[in-house]
């Protein structure tokens, strides 16, 4: 490895310090975005517009892994778009690191060398037309690295992720296998010398031994250059394996948030427990004899007022039909559930 990326990785060893730990790396406030769609059939109807992110509010603090999970059509892949600035938000805010992204303070070019995202098709991320070398190196160039030490960088970096540069610089995407394209996408995201890292399904495509190795690459690289990650993923088993807090979304809204062990020990909201449950068990006797949830997930143009988790429920009272649940801290989870919001007219409020 470079002089340049040990320094980077000493840097980033001690950012934390200058913060203080567990301060929130980045701060999401109101997150929304409506995609409108085509007019009605009459003249002059109004608009309507999937909700697919409704006023999301989450921190990922420093050093962590904050793995998101829920059903697909949740607003997982959407939200890691706009916490890119791949995709504009409707409404809310993006703070990292106490700098709201796209102000004069921390314009998003600045932003987008901090932080990087690596995609779930590893052969769509890559240029076929470029060598390996080329596209890692091509990141840096474009923040003023010269070509020698973006050059450099690349072939430090696969050398890290496992890939000799001997054998894979000068190889273009399709001679290589979907495992180490994707290692690939994972040092062209750490050129740039981030201090997040964002993936989305980033394993979910790798078979389940590519999968573990990828998965172990991942935590290595975070323990040495001290990264943060926000983790998306539909396995709830990769998932606690690899996450310090996991985030449940349904229906572009959050649902809970809390400790990976905490949450999947004592799940707090009824749709969590719902998804954990239908995690398969290798033992005979914890076999699934029911649905643990039924039925898809509402419309996103026209979800259900009050709790939008209520028409799927089995906890659900008449007053989830009309009154929206606030997040409040349970335990060490912050959840989003009538049930445990003290008042809230839940015949189970009171057991909270």
């Amino acid at each position: 490895m470079t002089t340049e990326l040990l320094a980077a990785a000493a840097t980033l060893e001690h950012a934390d310090e200058i913060g203080g730990p567990a301060q929130p790396l980045l701060t999401i406030r109101g997150l929304t975005k409506h995609f409108a769609l085509k007019g009605g059939v009459l003249p002059g109807a109004p608009r309507k517009v999937v909700r697919a992110v409704d006023g999301v509010d989450f921190e990922v603090l420093k050093g962590e892994t904050l793995g998101v999970v829920g059903e697909s059509g949740c607003g997982k892949s959407t939200t890691a778009r706009l916490l890119m600035q791949l995709i504009a938000p409707s409404a809310g805010e993006v703070v990292f690191d106490g700098r709201t992204v796209g102000s004069r303070e921390l314009p998003l070019k600045e932003f987008r060398r901090q932080v990087q995202m690596v995609f779930q098709d590893s052969y769509a991320s890559l240029n076929p037309r470029l060598t390996i070398e080329d596209s890692i190196a091509f990141g840096p160039q474009v923040h003023g690295v010269s070509t020698r030490e973006a050059v450099a960088r690349a072939r430090d970096l696969l050398a890290r992720v496992g890939l000799e540069p001997g054998r894979f610089a000068e190889r273009y995407p399709h001679e290589l296998s979907g495992g180490q394209r994707q290692r690939v996408n994972i040092a062209r995201a750490l050129a740039l010398q981030p201090r997040m890292v964002i993936l989305d399904e980033a394993v979910s495509a790798l078979d389940k031994s590519v999968e573990a190795q990828v998965l172990n690459l991942l935590m290595d690289l975070k323990a040495e250059f001290g990264l943060t990650y926000v983790f998306i993923s539909h396995d709830l088993n990769v998932v606690r394996f690899i996450s310090d807090r996991v985030m449940v979304m349904y229906l572009g809204r959050v649902a809970e948030v809390g400790p990976a062990d905490a949450l999947f020990d004592d799940p707090a909201h009824p749709y969590t427990r719902a998804l954990l449950s239908s995690m398969p068990s290798m033992d005979p006797d914890h076999r699934t004899e029911e649905v643990p949830l039924a039925g898809d997930p509402p419309n996103p143009i026209d979800p259900p007022s009050g709790c939008r988790f209520h028409p799927r429920c089995p906890q659900a009272a008449a007053v989830c039909n009309r009154t929206e649940p606030q997040r409040v801290v349970r335990a060490q989870q912050s959840v989003a559930c009538l049930i445990h919001q003290a008042g809230s007219g839940h015949p189970l409020a009171s057991l909270a």
